[in-house]
């Protein structure tokens, strides 16, 4: 089968790996030491919700197990292309003497809450309706990153927003040649989809 792949040019689609998401607690201390950016504590997940009762139990057991904790709750918004977004914010912890181990920390209980939805979605059936997850950097001088994980592809991308509807496409040539060994990133620069107010980031 490969074979003819390879003869007619067609390559396999990627496979999603959401796995891969647990790689951003690394590349978040690789851009706070190279590029200054810190995660902003807030991530989000964009899938297409499907008609009928199954999809909205499911939806709302996602939503219930995010909020089972002490964190923020859970937000819900639907964006202009009807795509719907869960927003989870990381519980806020203060500056303690390893500030790089808080970090850390902070990124890893959200990197496993966004996990969590996606995996829940995946096993009940509708992986097909992911489009991508987000989680949001910021230097604090208001330059802001997120890294986008495409469901789809396996892939992540950084998005650069500059006000309007403009992008900071240098920062997003910096943000991936910093993290280029921590995560899989996009190497098709045309699916770097510009994700212009994005919730989370």
């Amino acid at each position: 089968m490969s074979f003819w792949r390879a003869l007619l040019g067609r390559s396999k689609p990627a496979e999603p790996d959401l796995d891969a998401l647990f790689g951003l607690p690394t590349a978040a201390l690789t851009l706070r030491a190279g590029v200054g950016l810190t995660p902003t504590g807030s991530g989000s997940v964009a899938f297409r919700a499907a008609e009928g009762a199954a999809f909205a139990d499911v939806e709302r057991d996602v939503t219930d197990l995010l909020n089972a904790d002490d964190g923020p709750p859970v937000e819900q918004t639907t964006d202009d292309y009807g795509y719907t977004w869960l927003v989870v914010r990381g519980a806020s912890t203060s500056e303690g003497e390893s500030g790089d181990a808080l970090a850390e920390t902070d990124i890893t209980g959200l990197v496993t809450d966004l996990h969590a939805v996606n995996s829940t979605l995946e096993v009940n059936g509708y992986g097909p309706s992911l489009l991508c997850s987000l989680v949001g950097f910021t230097d604090g001088s208001g330059r802001s990153v997120g890294l986008v994980y495409l469901y789809k592809r396996g892939t992540f991308y950084p998005f650069a927003p500059a006000g309007g509807k403009r992008r900071d496409n240098a920062l997003e040539l910096q943000v991936e040649s910093a993290i280029g060994d921590d995560l899989p990133m996009e190497k098709d620069r045309s699916r770097w989809f510009p994700v212009y107010g994005a919730p989370g980031l």
